[in-house]
């Protein structure tokens, strides 16, 4: 399944033109205007029971329509319900290109249930933040080890200009979040954008998955946004050390970042950040 990861790509139905009414300084003139389309896309789940084939639907996302595949990969890795690409089937659209049917291999077992009631909590923001860090201990996910990997503090507040300038849609419309994967020397290895933060997470994961990318090359993921605990989470289970986000991360996420080894940076500018966790991977160059 593979494509080229390296350049963001246009996505079809990822905009949408409309006319509007904007008022110049002087008067109001009508005009022509471009806006990210947001669109439901509902991810249901095919996997076997005693050998009796069963399907539910695990989540219903407000997304950028384009690149679903991979949102629903990623999704499904980030909350732990697969461990990768090679335990899916088959992906398809079930007649509605809204709704996508992700068919597991008849060997994989799953909890659908805790996936339903996870889902639940951490999208209506009434997950509890120590049940949240039992669930990533309870299911397997380890501490990213410290490893020997520096990134040059010069080199940090320069990767949030480098995602927005790799941003195609929001370069058109304005009204996209986006998240970006570099290496340790600033390369960008892949980017994803999408109305909804999470989802550009997601795309984001799914599109190594997919690709085969070697996780051990993304080792900075770039948030256009804030750093909330579910991205932590995701950022954690993908094995990524060190996250910088262009907002403020929340308490808990700080909390996430401390309990497994994730260098956590908010407020990025050129010459100037916050470090919230882990500091130590962090290295300021002489002169």
């Amino acid at each position: 399944m593979a494509f080229d990861f390296q350049q963001p790509r246009p996505v079809a139905g990822a905009t949408t033109t409309g006319r509007i009414t904007r008022f110049d300084g002087e008067a109001l003139r009508e005009a022509e205007d471009v806006l990210a389309t947001e669109e439901p896309l509902e991810i249901r789940l095919g996997f076997e029971i005693l050998g009796r084939p069963a399907e539910r639907s695990v989540c219903v996302t407000m997304r950028t329509p384009g690149e679903d595949r991979e949102l629903a990969v990623g999704f499904l890795i980030g909350e732990s319900v697969i461990r990768g690409a090679e335990e899916i089937e088959s992906i398809a659209a079930m007649g509605d290109p809204n709704i996508l049917r992700v068919k597991l291999r008849p060997e994989v077992s799953v909890d659908v249930g805790a996936v339903q009631r996870n889902f639940y909590t951490t999208s209506s923001c009434g997950v509890c933040g120590k049940a949240s860090l039992e669930a990533l201990t309870m299911s397997g996910v380890e501490p990213i080890a410290t490893g020997d990997l520096t990134v040059p503090a010069s080199l940090v507040g320069r990767l949030p200009e480098a995602l927005r300038e790799a941003q195609e849609i929001f370069g058109v419309t304005g009204g996209v979040h986006a998240a970006g994967l570099f290496d340790g020397a600033g390369n960008l290895l892949g980017l994803r954008e999408d109305v909804g933060r999470h989802n550009a997470m997601d795309k984001l994961v799914g599109a190594m998955e997919l690709g085969g990318e070697e996780w051990s090359a993304g080792e900075v993921l770039v948030l256009s946004g804030r750093a909330s605990f579910e991205l932590l989470q995701k950022a954690i289970v993908a094995g990524i050390p060190v996250v910088v986000a262009v907002g403020a991360p929340s308490s808990l996420a700080r909390e996430l970042a401390e309990a497994f080894g994730v260098t956590l940076i908010g407020f990025a500018r050129p010459g100037r950040f916050n470090i919230y966790a882990h500091a130590e991977r962090i290295r300021v160059e002489e002169g």
